[in-house]
Order: structure tokens, then C-alpha cells, then sequence
């Protein structure tokens, strides 16, 4: 049966139950329990859950994000169970692509609706028998390039729309036709030429898919990205590009205390910003917010005058639009070492450029940052930076033998340079402060690199707290089916929905955590994320 008719046949089902399956949701909308003509009660039914997410991929390396689809489908389905869903009202289903999954969603949706119907219908239904209300959970499919994998499955692509996902290989992995430009352009035109063509049938087919859902009577909650041209009934947004530029750049902000220094003292900064140039610009677009993040923080210091960029990419006159300054392409792994080298290395000097803090993105860029820095000969860690926190005490407070106590980063508002009280060896203090590893943040949690943060190397990354958001949506769904308001999950805003212009809706915005030596035992390894062995403990 071709898309066309499959699509008229369910309106004419979803038409015909719309009354009964409505009204028996409806019936599920007041409390836990119902009073009865007897004085007794009825427990009321928590309905079911159906979630589709993407599949994760081929993995082809070892840096890969902590967050993946597989990971948070099990945290869901265990927060369904503790809220009340029996195992088996709770099913999943991953897809291979937007033309699969919508697939998927709509033969879930006719089954269920061809079902109910006809329980519906059947002479041998008993009176009161439980109609169970049912909400899909669904994260749509979508295409992204290699730069924007690096950051983990969850982030919301720019483009407003899911679209066709291509792509299986994982951040940081290569292969012979990403070594050199032309074969990648081939690629590139080709995959995004054969992701128009699935479009065409697969976008409409989840709008409508999931808009007959709801006209039968279920209930969608979006996450991650939106449908064009459908509404549903409340979206999650786990991270975005913008978001993922903020947590760095604040963070970098207050370990560099850029509000309490002066201009005579103003920290070197450098951003590194990833990307692969796509046909549809989807990519730029996502580079542009996530550098429009990081400057709106920063900004302000570059006009005051007490951060600056060394390479001179970066001014106070610097605009979000201007991020084309700061990115680079990301087809390679040696693409890293050169832009680090050629922003930092000194021309015809053995002399080394001071750089206090470099913003990477995300992990896989920030692990070719450390090996950069290594090679081109500066020591240190960014424990250093705080002399209150040790190496020792870190894994004391990792491995939980001791707590971590840190005091105000001693890092005077003068420079030492210009400070009238300095001793003689200037020199030597100057060359040693030149040398001085500085301050990295990258994003995703990356497993291999998590000693890298043990080890001072790295002094930040970011994720989205997985298990917080998996809570909090399953709580979101038992209201949903039980036909209560939705209000009461941490992080619940009215939000502007991407999908349909001008559309506001339950949004569930669960923060960004970030995540460092002094912390990674309380982030990650208490809540079961990653394991000793995982820090390389």
C-alpha cells in the first residue's frame, strides 16, 4: 500500500475511534484513584509508552561521547517502571534513519489504532475494560556531519527539522575519504543528494504518522529536535549548539576570574571552532550558535580589555557573524594540531605565546589541544593554576579517601611583569609563565579522556544529565497519560517550540552539567555514568 493511501486509510480509522478512544483517555484524567458508588477505589491505569529513538551507529573509534541513544533508552524505561509502567506497556523501537523510523511510527500507529478499534467494536468486550491511554516518545532522526557527532547524539541540530540521517561513523574517526577534500565533496553532494530524495517521502510520512497519533488519541512528546509543520504535545531539549558555547565560556570565565582582573593583567584566550561544510549549510549553522554561546560571555571582556586572543582572530569588535574567524575544518585529525600550531607557534622563534585558556568545543578537539600544547613544549597542568589542589588530592577525593578543598585562585589584578615589587629574574618568570599549560573545556564526556581531566590536562567538560532528564520525562508522561497538567517536573518552561512558528509549549530544558577533577566523583562515577577504571583510577 503506497505512503498516500496508508495515510487516508488511518484518518478514516483515527475518525472513526476518535469519540470512544478520547473519551477513555479523558476518563483517566483526574487522580490516582476514583472513588466508587461502594466506597471503594480504582487505581488508575498509568497507560503505555512507546519510544523510538535513532540508532547509534557504527562505532569506528574510541572517542566517542558518553551520551548516546542506548544509553538513555534504559534510563527511561527504568524511571517509566519506578513511576508505575508495567514492563510490558513500556516498548522501544531504533531506526536506522528518518525513512525507517518514520516507517516505524506509522506502523505502530496503525496497529494500535486498528486495535483499540476493534476492542472497541468486539461483542465480547466487558464492561469498564482498560483502554489504555498512550504517549510515543519520540527523537527524531537527524542528519549530522562528522564535527557535530563530535558532541554527542543529543544536541538539537540547528536546521529547525529533522531530517535524514546519513552518517554512522562515530567523532573523531577518519577514513581515505576524509583525508583529502575533493573525495569528501563527492561524498558530501552525493549523501546529501540522497538525503533530499528520502526526505521528500519520510518528512511527511512522521508529520502525518504522528499527527494521526494524536487524532486517535495518543500523545507525543518530542526530544531533542522537532517535526516540521506538527505540534506535539511537549518538547525536551537536552542541549543545543548555543547552550554547549555558554557552560565553556562561563566556566573558562570564572576560573580565569575575568571579572575581578584588570587590563593589566588580561588572560590570553583562543577558540577552536569544528566544523565540516555541508550542502545545506546545516553545519555552519550550528558552528555559529555554538561560537554566538561562547562569545556573549566573553565579548565583554575582550571590550574591556582584560581577555584577548592571541593569534589576533578574535577583538572586541568581533560579531557573532564573524565565526567563520575561529572555525576550522575538521575532515582530519592533524587539522587540530595545525590550527593550534599556527595561532600559537612563533615565527623564527624558539619563544613560547602566553595562552591562558582555549575553548575547544568538545572533547575530541580538546584531546588534539593537549597533544599540541605537548608538542610544542609547554608544561604543566591546570591544577597548577590552583596550588590548593593536587594531583594526590584529586584522586584522594576521586577514589572518595578525602574531600577537595579549594581556595580562591591566587592570580593578582597586576601582572607580574609590571608589579614594581618583582625580583630580578624576570626573565625566567616571564618564560615560565609563557609555558604555562593553560586552562582547556571540551564537551560530550568523552571516556578515554576522563584521566585527561584526572590529570589536569583538560580542566573541564559538559553533558546533559541524562539520568535527571529521564526522570523527569517519565514523570512528564504519567501526567500526560493520567490527563494532569503538565507542571511539575524541575525544569518545565511555556517554550518556543522550533517546529511550528510561533507555537509555545511545555518544554522540559534540564541543565547542562559541568564537570571537572574536583567534581567528576559526585557527576559521574557516584551516579553511575562511569566507573573507577573509567578515570583511569
Amino acid at each position: 500500500m503506497s505512503g498516500r493511501r496508508m495515510v487516508s486509510c488511518l484518518k478514516l480509522i483515527a475518525a472513526a475511534m476518535a469519540t470512544g478512544l478520547l473519551l477513555t483517555t479523558a476518563g483517566c484524567a483526574s487522580t490516582d484513584d476514583t472513588n466508587t458508588p461502594d466506597g471503594g477505589t480504582v487505581t488508575q491505569s498509568t497507560g503505555a509508552v512507546a519510544i523510538f529513538t535513532p540508532s547509534d551507529g557504527i562505532t569506528l573509534s574510541q572517542h566517542t561521547p558518553l551520551n548516546k541513544w542506548a544509553k538513555l533508552v534504559p534510563d527511561i524505561t527504568s524511571e517509566l517502571k519506578k513511576q508505575g509502567f508495567k514492563s510490558a506497556n513500556i516498548t522501544t523501537t531504533t531506526s536506522s534513519d528518518l525513512a525507517k523510523q518514520s516507517q516505524d511510527i506509522q506502523d505502530y500507529v496503525v496497529n494500535h489504532a486498528v486495535s483499540a478499534q476493534s476492542g472497541k467494536d468486539s461483542a465480547n468486550k466487558k464492561d469498564g475494560a482498560d483502554e489504555k491511554a498512550i504517549t510515543l516518545i519520540v527523537a527524531p532522526a537527524a542528519e549530522t556531519q562528522t564535527s557535530t557527532r563530535q558532541y554527542g547524539d543529543y544536541v538539537s541540530q540547528t536546521s529547525g527539522t529533522a531530517t535524514d540521517r546519513t552518517g554512522s561513523d562515530e567523532a573523531g574517526s577518519t577514513d581515505a575519504s576524509e583525508s583529502t577534500d575533493t573525495p569528501e565533496s563527492a561524498n558530501a553532494s552525493s549523501s546529501d543528494n540522497a538525503s533530499d530524495s528520502t526526505d521528500t517521502e519520510s518528512m511527511p510520512r512522521m508529520a502525518n504518522a504522528l499527527q494521526l497519533a494524536k487524532d486517535s488519541g495518543m500523545h507525543v512528546v518530542l526530544v531533542a529536535n522537532p517535526v516540521k509543520d506538527f505540534t506535539p504535545d511537549a518538547f525536551v531539549e537536552l542541549s543545543t549548539a548555543e547552550r554547549i558555547g555558554q557552560i565553556q565560556a562561563s566556566k573558562l570565565a570564572d576560573k580565569l576570574q575575568l571579572d575581578t582582573i584588570s587590563k593589566d593583567n588580561p588572560k590570553a584566550v583562543e577558540i577552536l571552532l569544528p566544523y565540516t561544510a555541508s550542502a545545506d549549510g546545516s553545519d555552519d549553522e550550528f558552528a555559529k550558535e555554538a561560537f554566538a554561546g561562547a562569545w556573549s560571555v566573553l565579548q565583554p571582556y575582550f571590550k574591556k580589555g582584560t581577555a584577548y586572543s592571541p593569534s589576533g582572530l578574535l577583538t572586541a569588535d568581533t560579531t557573532d557573524g564573524q565565526w567563520e574567524s575561529v572555525a576550522f575544518k575538521i575532515d582530519k585529525d592533524s587539522r587540530i594540531t595545525d590550527e593550534i600550531t599556527n595561532r600559537l607557534k612563533q615565527k623564527n622563534s624558539a619563544s613560547h605565546t602566553r595562552i591562558d585558556g582555549i575553548i575547544a568545543m568538545n572533547d575530541y578537539v580538546a584531546s588534539g589541544v593537549v597533544d599540541a600544547l605537548d608538542h610544542l613544549g609547554y608544561t604543566g597542568s591546570a591544577a597548577d593554576i590552583n596550588p590548593s589542589i593536587t594531583l594526590p588530592g584529586i584522586v584522594g577525593n576521586i577514589t572518595g579517601k578525602q574531600d577537595l578543598h579549594r581556595k580562591k585562585v591566587p592570580d593578582p589584578i597586576k601582572a607580574p611583569e609590571n608589579d614594581g615589587d618583582a625580583t630580578n629574574d624576570g626573565s625566567a618568570s616571564e618564560k615560565a609563565r609563557d609555558t604555562q599549560w593553560p586552562i582547556i573545556t571540551g564537551y560530550g564526556a568523552y571516556v578515554d579522556e576522563l584521566p585527561q581531566l584526572v590529570s589536569g590536562h583538560q580542566w573541564m567538560t559538559a553533558v546533559e544529565d541524562r539520568k535527571g532528564a529521564a526522570t523527569q520525562l517519565a514523570q512528564m508522561c504519567l501526567k500526560i497519560n493520567q490527563g494532569t497538567a503538565v507542571k511539575s517536573p524541575q525544569n518545565l518552561t511555556k517554550g518556543t517550540y522550533p517546529g511550528v512558528a510561533g507555537k509555545n509549549m511545555p518544554t522540559l530544558r534540564p541543565d547542562l552539567v559541568a564537570i571537572s577533577a574536583s567534581n567528576l566523583k559526585s557527576t559521574l562515577i557516584d551516579p553511575g555514568y562511569i566507573t573507577l577504571a573509567d578515570a583511569g583510577m
